[in-house]
């Protein structure tokens, strides 16, 4: 899993501003990519989340790292759910293609909702950043109940 999460972070740095057809060859590795995308956004959110929750004391440094990366990683994963990868090992329900428009608009509220985290991070004013992290985390919440499995 780290190769792919490398493999992932190395594609995005490597190709700039490419298109999501001259990113991948094949549709598995667009699925593949997006996958990659989202566990590093778990590990983000798991190590905020347990900041916020009092499992491991809160670093407002490392918080404010962690949510700039969650603002970054939060508009990687949409471009590779292009035409053609709806077929494979992913979790990603047919609703992704057939209601385009409405996944297109909660995929843009996601990475605001990760973008204004970020902001309130750089603040440290707790209040704020719960408030900023329950948002983006229902974000989460509103997607996948319609979009994955």
């Amino acid at each position: 899993m780290k190769k792919v999460l490398i493999a992932a972070v190395l594609t995005v740095l490597s190709t700039g501003a490419a298109s999501a057809n001259s990113l991948f060859e094949k549709p598995e590795d667009a699925i593949d990519y997006r996958k990659a995308s989202f566990q590093l956004l778990r590990y983000q959110i798991g190590d905020m989340g347990d900041m916020l929750k009092g499992k491991v004391p809160f670093d407002a440094e490392r918080f404010k790292a962690r949510a700039h990366n969650a603002a970054r990683l939060s508009t990687m994963p949409w471009e590779a759910f292009a035409e053609g990868t709806d077929k494979g090992d992913t979790d990603a329900l047919p609703a992704v293609w057939s209601d385009r428009a409405t996944f297109d608009k909660k995929a843009a509220d996601f990475a605001q909702y990760a973008q204004a985290l970020a902001d309130a991070a750089d603040t440290g004013d707790q209040g704020a950043i719960k408030k900023a992290f329950g948002n983006w985390a229902k974000g989460c919440k509103d997607c996948h109940k319609s979009f994955k499995e």
